[in-house]
């Protein structure tokens, strides 16, 4: 047997062992890394998916399409050398020298097939489909219904005050505090009831080896190695020709360790770079954008310099072998297209998600919505840029702490376009603790408000001059909605204080206004349900309350972090906004591991105080004492009158749908997590690891949320709410 064909019988991995053990013969050394190429081109870089017949095209490879999909594009790939890899001849491992732009007369054609008419054809049924078609329709009657219901509140107001000849400071506090709870949902409906023409994106793959050249950038700051090596290696081995491609790892973190186990990884895959930029202390180094930017100077110094585009993902998040092929179809076949994005996935959400980290609902609810728009917004990991637009931005922006949603609202703004691919492309990790996901998040709201303020609100400067009305809309939508949770925050607050007063909450002249204002209210919450039920069925919708009661209990912790970051000066407790990688986020409690979890103690004392869960149990006593003290006031306050007893609680704490109990339920939620944390398997068991080439995906069974029957206690609320609305509704026509 030849020495090529002995070589090409061992796997990467054992490769690896043995160039890594004969380091000193450095000639031994070349001509194993050499052979081991010949290998990787051959058999490791191959991809998943068996290779396609070819003929005598020299520019597409006369590639036959897959079964069942239709062949729609065929793009000349038309790049000068000067400015990166030659299209036609040239490799990244290429004597690549700068040569004078010349007109390519003879360009190579990237194949591109369209698998299907709608991306998310494996994600939805067909009933699905049509019903989420009418969210629009139903968005629209939801928010007029809930206005109507205000201004008969506003209304009957003003005539019980005519009437009483005093004001009703109470009745106002509620009527502001009922729309403080429902604003946030009422300008997402808003914003939903504009996506009326629905939309549609191809599901697009390029197929042969006539590919663009891309640069992946894997941004890490202080995640674990394993974390680290396993996006790496599946970055590596996606389905995309290897001399058209590189890896370079951008560790802001510094780490010795993962520039030696990349070093190592490069003998395998000889596409794969490691940088850490010099960080000068004193010296602003805008965090993740910086890092990047880093990245975009770094590839100009590699052989053939910068590729057409560029690609980047978290350090946590795992590509599918299709990955590449997936997002840059669209780019490919549309030059005004800048950004192709999917959603963040994730394989190590606990069952029934008691924090709500999938993010199910905007990955597969207001993406969308954006997208249909042509808003769609970078998500932060797995998505694609052409080169050419981000350098026109100068690189990514800096002065925000969510570079991706600024730079996808920036390219909007110099009239670029950007396009969501909702495809599950990529899986990732959540933070594994409560104060990791809170801080997650917080510094979310952060970068959101840095990035509106920047580009101040969408609404005008040079940065959005070109943007369309609806993109501007957009912006100031989910900017204000950020901006909100302050005065959220007061809303529930303010709630048992109303309540515990005794005063009067629901004002009203004669008993047909209160008849009226009850029914008026029945059909605001109605409408809201049958909206909340088409709109969430992309996710499941069991997501829908879930989320409306996760936006309650996070509502105090984004109020503080938007005072102490913007608001208060230093010298009043404000902070300065900083940033921690997820990956960084160490857990001390191992409240997930069932075998090496902190005691309940322990867990206590550090989620209820170091994270002020403390507020959510003040909170929790609050309200249900002002519940108490409201009913017991009824009761005193109409001795020996039945029918009094009954409209005094109606008015007050009973008023439908009882706001304060759905509170309650989203206060408690973080309190039960404290409690009864849920178990999570060691982050191997997830993973589908290749033994011969240590590439892992994460599993089936892991992609999938898992729910038992204790999530049920949700929707059985809620649907008692609804049920007891509806009774007091039916009792206004007979009382």
């Amino acid at each position: 047997m030849s020495d090529q064909a002995q070589v090409q019988e061992k796997s990467p991995v054992l490769l690896v062992g043995e160039i890594q053990g004969s380091r000193s013969n450095n000639n031994n050394s070349r001509v194993q890394i050499a052979q081991l190429s010949q290998v990787l081109s051959l058999t490791a870089l191959q991809p998943a998916q068996k290779r396609l017949p070819s003929s005598l095209c020299d520019h597409c490879g006369g590639l036959t399409p897959r079964s069942g999909a239709t062949t729609v594009y065929g793009t000349p790939l038309r790049t000068p050398t000067a400015s990166g890899w030659n299209s036609e001849t040239s490799s990244i491992f290429s004597d690549a020298k700068a040569k004078e732009k010349v007109e390519v007369t003879n360009s190579p054609v990237c194949l591109v097939e369209r698998l299907h008419l709608n991306d998310d054809v494996d994600h939805m049924p067909k009933w699905k489909k049509r019903v989420n078609r009418l969210t629009p329709i139903s968005s629209f009657v939801a928010v007029v219904s809930y206005w109507i219901y205000f201004a008969f509140r506003i209304r009957y107001t003003i005539d019980a005050q005519r009437v009483a000849h005093r004001i009703f400071v109470y009745a106002w506090i509620f009527v502001v505090i009922e729309m403080g709870v429902a604003f946030p949902s009422l300008m997402i409906q808003l914003w939903q009831s504009l996506a009326v023409k629905g939309r549609t994106r191809e599901k697009l793959r390029i197929v042969g080896n006539t590919v663009p050249t891309i640069d992946v950038f894997i941004t890490c700051c202080g995640e674990d190695i394993d974390v680290v090596l396993d996006t790496a290696r599946a970055a590596a081995a996606v389905d995309w020709p290897f001399d058209r491609f590189r890896v370079v790892v951008l560790d802001d973190g510094g780490s010795s360790e993962i520039q030696s186990a990349i070093e190592d990884l490069a003998l395998v895959y000889p596409n794969m770079y490691y940088t850490a930029r010099v960080k000068t202390k004193g010296v602003p180094h805008h965090y993740k954008a910086g890092n990047l930017n880093h990245g975009l100077q770094f590839v100009h110094g590699l052989p053939g310099g910068a590729g057409e585009f560029m690609a980047a993902l978290d350090a946590d998040m795992i590509p599918q072998p299709e990955w590449l092929r997936a997002i840059i179809a669209h780019l490919v076949i549309d030059s005004d297209l800048a950004l192709s994005c999917p959603p963040q996935l994730f394989y190590n959400v606990p069952p029934n998600d008691p924090l709500m980290q999938s993010l199910d609902g905007f990955v597969h609810i207001f993406e969308p919505v954006k997208d249909t728009g042509g808003v769609a917004w970078c998500t932060g990991s797995g998505y694609a840029i052409r080169r050419s637009a981000i350098d026109q931005l100068g690189g990514f922006p800096t002065g925000s702490l969510a570079e991706d949603v600024c730079t996808s609202t920036m390219l909007l703004g110099a009239g670029w376009k950007t396009a969501y691919v909702h495809e599950p492309l990529q899986f990732g990790t959540v933070p594994e603790t409560f104060a990791g996901h809170v801080k997650q998040r917080t510094r979310w709201t952060i970068g959101s408000i840095q990035t509106s303020v920047k580009l101040n609100f969408g609404l005008f400067g040079p940065l959005v001059t070109k943007m369309t009305f609806l993109q501007r809309l957009s912006g100031f939508v989910y900017t204000i909605t950020t901006f909100f949770s302050i005065f959220h925050t007061m809303a529930l607050f303010t709630m048992p204080l109303v309540l515990i007063s005794g005063g009067r909450l629901v004002a009203y002249a004669t008993n047909y206004q209160l008849r009226w204002l009850i029914r008026m209210c029945f059909v605001a919450l109605i409408s809201n349900r049958v909206n909340e039920w088409a709109m969430y069925l992309p996710a499941g919708y069991r997501l829908g309350q879930r989320d409306s009661g996760a936006v309650m209990w996070m509502a105090p912790y984004h109020a503080l972090t938007i005072i102490r970051s913007f608001i208060l000066p230093t010298w009043l407790g404000g902070k300065v906004a900083a940033f921690t990688a997820t990956g960084g986020l160490k857990s001390e409690l191992n409240e997930r591991d069932p075998h090496r979890r902190a005691p309940l103690g322990r867990r206590l004392k550090v989620i209820l105080f170091d994270n002020k869960v403390f507020m959510h149990l003040i909170y929790l006593l609050f309200c249900a004492a002002a519940v108490a003290k409201s009913t017991a006031t009824g009761v005193r306050s109409n001795k020996g009158s039945a029918s009094g007893t009954l409209v005094y609680m109606l008015t007050h704490a009973c008023w439908p749908p009882m706001a304060w109990l759905i509170a309650l339920n989203a206060a408690w939620a973080p309190i039960h997590y404290a409690i009864w944390p849920p178990s999570m398997p060691d982050r191997e068991h997830l993973l589908d690891r290749d033994q011969a080439t240590g590439v892992a995906h994460p599993t089936e069974a892991a992609k999938r949320i898992v729910w038992d029957k204790t999530y049920a206690f949700h929707e059985i609320e809620y649907s008692l709410l609804t049920v007891y609305t509806t009774v007091i509704f039916i009792g206004t026509f007979f009382f």
